[in-house]
């Protein structure tokens, strides 16, 4: 998409002292010793309710109140970018559906010579052809992609014991939207929440709000909680695998991935593989996504179950005599998925992936799979693990210990409490 040099100039806001309410939990003060009647930051998590779900809806969002006032807005989570940004009415060139009214811009423009305007654009040739901006453009992997100027303003969040943190975070006003293949529905914007410095977990890292890390816990039953910081979890508890540093774009252990199927290897190792709460599936590239296919066709032979080649809810489909009300009713058929990493000479880190995290039930009662061939949409050798394979797991990215972690978690449970309860898991 051609980049467009559009100039604007925005009208100053009025600023209001009347700030709103998020969903963040646990964030404290305390007293710092030797210095009476001073105060610092304790570093705590702060945790957000997500909504959405794999299937029908396709997605995952939070509520984000941003500006002066503050307004709500709905964001898609997504560890796969950087970039989070708005729908904006700079003016809008090219916008599409979204829930609330379209975000008007604040008057603090990020120069192009500011240090995160330049980790934006560290891969690229940027120019600064207006000094007095930073333009961006995102594209995103289903051909969506979102064109705009940065800006900063003011992310309304509320933490137990009545307090709460505005702290001032660069996002971007996006005027110009082309929607990808599979946005299908009415948003606000992107949260993005990958590791690089313009990210907003490591924007309040380094205000020093929360420390690096960032977390997810979404449930098959629909919702979950997204949160930044390490206190929602026993470290011990945790299955751990280090980062990749020579794919820092994203989430990726450094190790790859062997595949199993029923808990047998397929011959398939070294897999890149990438961790994105942005994709509702998972992707495997072509050879892996051909023997996956292969061995539970092969599984499923003499199984009353056939192909529901009418069903086009997902490239794969099977019907039963009658149709499937759960996953419970058919799991019994498949068997499960993992994926191996190395976390150092002779150990490993098993990523499970059970039929109930690769399957889903479609409108017309058929179990599809919810494994695609990355490969056939742009992914090449790309390994993805969409939202589908990470439900009822606790996921954490630990860009601190540079460490990716799993565990087993009742997500449903950690979702339906109060947000300004302190979880213990």
């Amino acid at each position: 998409m051609e980049k467009m040099n559009v100039r604007f100039m925005i009208l100053l806001m009025v600023m209001s002292l009347v700030l709103g309410f998020s969903s963040a939990v646990d964030f404290r003060l305390r007293k710092t010793a030797g210095f009476s009647g001073r105060f610092t930051r304790a570093v705590s998590s702060v945790v957000f309710p997500v909504h959405g779900n794999v299937y029908p809806l396709g997605y995952y969002n939070v509520t984000i109140n941003i500006g002066q006032p503050p307004r709500p807005y709905y964001l898609d989570l997504d560890t796969g970018s950087d970039l989070t940004w708005l729908q904006c009415d700079a003016p809008c060139v090219r916008c599409l559906e979204a829930p609330h009214p379209l975000y008007q811009p604040s008057s603090d423009l990020i120069p192009c010579n500011d240090p995160l305007c330049k980790a934006l654009h560290l891969n690229s040739n940027q120019r600064c052809e207006t000094p007095e901006q930073c333009d961006y453009e995102v594209e995103y992997a289903d051909g969506g992609s979102s064109l705009g100027v940065l800006v900063r303003d003011v992310f309304s969040m509320n933490y137990t014991k009545g307090l709460r943190l505005t702290p001032r975070l660069a996002l971007g006003c996006g005027y110009d939207q082309i929607p990808g293949a599979s946005s299908h529905h009415p948003l606000d914007g992107v949260l993005g929440l990958g590791r690089g410095k313009v990210s907003i977990l490591s924007q309040l890292h380094s205000q020093g709000y929360v420390k690096n890390v960032i977390g997810h816990c979404l449930s098959s039953l629909g919702g979950g909680i997204l949160f930044f910081g390490d206190d929602l979890y026993d470290s011990s508890r945790v299955s751990w695998t280090p980062m990749s540093r020579e794919y820092s774009k994203h989430y990726s252990p450094a190790m790859g991935g062997e595949l199993l199927f029923g808990g047998r290897t397929t011959g398939l190792k070294n897999l890149l593989t990438v961790f994105d709460s942005g994709s509702s599936y998972t992707y495997f590239n072509s050879k892996a996504y051909q023997a996956v296919t292969y061995l539970l066709k092969r599984e499923l032979s003499g199984k009353p179950l056939k192909e529901a080649r009418d069903d086009h809810t997902l490239p794969l489909c099977w019907q039963g005599r009658r149709p499937f009300m759960s996953i419970e009713e058919v799991k019994k058929y498949f068997k499960p998925l993992a994926l191996s990493f190395k976390t150092g000479w002779r150990s490993k880190s098993l990523f499970e992936i059970p039929p109930e995290a690769y399957l889903i039930i479609s409108v017309k009662g058929n179990v599809c799979l919810g494994i695609l061939n990355g490969t056939e949409i742009g992914l090449q050798n790309l390994n993805l693990i969409g939202d589908i394979s990470m439900q009822d797991q606790m996921i954490i990215y630990d860009n601190e210990k540079q460490s990716i972690g799993w565990m087993p978690a009742d997500c449903d449970e950690l979702a339906s409490l109060k947000a300004a309860q302190v979880y213990e898991y």
